[in-house]
């Protein structure tokens, strides 16, 4: 069985996600957290529950869904793996946050390695295939397990939206072709856990977001 905590942080703010099984081996999802009693909460949540972090997993690399990257890196000595077409976002954070009028953040941490379609995200007793989905960043990720039937989508997909297709990662057709093709063929049930707001289900989404008719 899994067990999922979201966490919100930072100042957009964008939901973390701490993922784990009965083994206590877990992965932590798109590590937000950009002020020190956000580091304090994760840090001490993830102490309290005895839990071994195997993955640091970034659906894409845009700046408030990897602030707390080199604070995982510095605490538990894990780096993240994400898509190698977002690497620009990381390489430039500095001048992307301040067009958002983000004064400072920590200096990145190379990425551990890069993931795509023919990888796997195995942890404990359970495995995360991947769904490659362009349009909202040209590297967007989705974590899907199967057996457990939950997604984890990023900016890909929320709650009766879709992410925002102006930031040059591919467009608002392709995302949509994406979210149709690989994300609406899973089943209803399977419940989706995005990068902001509350979580939703794949037969929910056919059925009340207007930008998938």
């Amino acid at each position: 069985m899994l067990n999922i905590k979201k966490f919100e942080f930072n100042m957009l703010p964008v939901n973390t996600y701490v993922v784990w099984d009965e083994t206590k081996e877990a992965v932590v999802i798109d590590c937000g957290c950009y002020y020190d009693n956000e580091k304090e909460e994760l840090k001490q949540f993830i102490l309290e529950n005895n839990l071994n972090i195997t993955h640091l997993l970034d659906t894409h690399l845009h700046f408030d869904h990897v602030f707390g990257n080199p604070f995982m890196w510095k605490e538990f000595g894990i780096k993240a793996e994400a898509h190698k077409a977002d690497l620009p976002w990381l390489e430039q954070i500095k001048e992307r946050i301040a067009v958002f009028g983000i004064r400072e953040c920590e200096d990145p941490v190379p990425l551990k390695g890069f993931l795509d379609e023919k990888d796997t995200v195995v942890f404990g007793n359970h495995k995360f295939s991947i769904f490659h989905i362009p349009g909202h960043s040209l590297g967007s990720l989705c974590f899907y397990c199967k057996e457990e039937n939950v997604l984890f989508t990023g900016d890909v997909l929320f709650r009766f939206s879709i992410g925002r297709t102006d930031f040059g990662g591919g467009g608002e057709e392709m995302l949509i072709n994406g979210i149709k093709e690989k994300i609406l063929t899973l089943p209803d049930e399977t419940k989706i856990y995005s990068g902001h707001g509350p979580s939703s289900t794949v037969g929910d989404e056919k059925m009340y977001n207007m930008y998938l008719r």
